[in-house]
C-alpha cells in the first residue's frame, strides 16, 4: 500500500507543472496600447503682389506681378482665379488698387498694390481774366472766371490737366478781396462717411494749390459734401466725373 500511494504522490506531482503551464497558455495577452500622433499643422498660404510703374498715364500700360505658397487658389479682384505666380500686363482707365486672396488648406492671405492713373497733360495757356462790365454782379463776374477742379476717381491729387484751371482761378481770385469757400465733392460710389473725407481731401489739396499760386490763405476756408450734394444723378462715368470736383463759391 506505501508503494502505491508513494506512486500516486509522485504521479500527482507531475501534473501539476503541467496544469500551471495550461493555465497560464489559456490567459489572454494584454493589448498593447499605441499613442496617436497628432497630424501637423497646415503651413500658412503667404500671397505678394507688386505693380511696376505704380503711376502711368491714362492710356498707358502697366505690369502686375504676383507670387504666392501653400495656396489652392489665388484670385485678384477685378481679374480673377490666376496661377499660383505670374505677370500680367493692365491698362486701367482710373486709379485702381489690386487686392490679391490666396486661400489653401492653412488658412489664407491676402495682400495689395495700387496704381495711379493720372490724365494725359494738356498745356494750356490761362484764360485772360475779363473785365467786369457795369451791369455784372459779383456772382456772375465770379462764375465766368473761376471753375471747378476735377478729380479722378478714389483719388485727390491735383491732375495735370486741371493745374491750368488752378492758375486761371488764382489769377481772377487775386484781383479781389473775396473770402471764399472750397466745397469738396464726390460721386455716389462708396460709403458716406468715406466720401465725407474724401471730400475734404479733394478741398484741401484744391486750397494748398491756390495758396501757392498766390491766392492769400486767410481768405479761403473748406467744407466737404461728399456725395450728398452732386451736380449729375446719372450713373455714367461721364456724371461722376462731373461729381468729383471742388467747388468754389463766395463766403456769404
Amino acid at each position: 500500500m506505501k508503494t502505491r500511494s508513494r506512486s500516486n504522490l509522485t504521479r500527482l506531482l507531475m501534473l501539476v507543472p503541467l496544469a500551471l503551464i495550461l493555465i497560464s497558455g489559456c490567459k489572454k495577452p494584454e493589448p498593447v496600447k499605441t499613442t496617436a500622433t497628432p497630424e501637423a499643422p497646415k503651413p500658412a498660404p503667404t500671397v505678394s503682389i507688386t505693380v511696376s510703374p505704380n503711376s502711368v498715364e491714362r492710356g498707358q500700360s502697366a505690369n502686375i506681378r504676383w507670387s504666392s505658397s501653400n495656396a489652392d487658389s489665388v484670385n485678384i479682384e477685378g481679374i480673377g482665379y490666376v496661377n499660383p505666380s505670374g505677370t500680367q500686363s493692365v491698362t486701367p482707365a482710373d486709379s485702381t488698387t489690386y487686392r490679391i486672396t490666396a486661400k489653401g488648406p492653412g488658412g489664407s492671405a491676402t495682400d495689395s498694390a495700387r496704381l495711379t492713373v493720372t490724365s494725359v497733360p494738356v498745356v494750356e495757356t490761362p484764360k485772360p481774366v475779363v473785365a467786369k462790365n457795369n451791369n455784372e454782379t459779383d456772382e456772375q463776374w465770379f462764375s465766368r472766371n473761376v471753375k471747378d477742379i476735377f478729380f479722378d476717381y478714389d483719388a485727390f491729387n491735383i491732375r495735370d490737366d486741371a493745374k491750368s484751371t488752378v492758375t486761371s482761378n488764382a489769377a481772377a481770385l487775386v484781383q479781389k478781396n473775396w473770402n471764399l469757400v472750397i466745397e469738396g465733392h464726390c460721386d455716389e460710389r462708396g460709403s458716406t462717411e468715406y466720401n465725407l473725407t474724401l471730400g475734404d481731401e479733394r478741398a484741401t489739396a484744391a486750397r494748398d494749390a491756390l495758396i501757392a499760386a498766390g491766392v492769400p490763405a486767410n481768405r479761403i476756408s473748406i467744407i466737404s459734401y461728399g456725395k450728398e450734394k452732386p451736380a449729375c444723378s446719372d450713373a455714367t462715368e461721364e456724371c461722376w466725373q462731373r461729381n468729383r470736383r471742388a467747388h468754389i463759391v463766395l463766403k456769404k
